[in-house]
């Protein structure tokens, strides 16, 4: 039998608009990250974190990266046509996608 094999589970959810009615309102996001690997000492986490800081997260990625690429982030379209629940929710499925790979 070999060894049991790594699982890592991330998961984007609960967008919050913070702020909300003035300039400066963002959303925010939940990561419930759940592990079995060794190289983590917590086996879940939870935080909440901006676009801003996936773009931050995505910058240092890229430095240390090599040839290896990088995952896409979802665009930060100022204009979209449609709701802003339906851009939310296509940022949050964007954000976990970038975390899954």
């Amino acid at each position: 039998r070999g060894f049991p094999q790594e699982l890592t589970t991330v998961r984007v959810q609960d967008p919050r608009v913070q702020n909300e009615g003035s300039w400066n309102s963002y959303v925010d996001y939940k990561i419930f990250l759940h592990t079995n690997s060794k190289a983590f000492t917590a086996k879940t986490s939870c935080v909440r974190r901006r676009y801003r800081e996936f773009v931050w997260l995505r910058r240092q990625l890229q430095k240390n990266a090599g040839l290896v690429p990088v995952p896409e982030l979802p665009g930060k379209s100022t204009f979209f046509v449609g709701s802003t629940d339906e851009f939310i929710e296509k940022r949050r499925q964007g954000l976990q996608h970038f975390l899954e790979k």
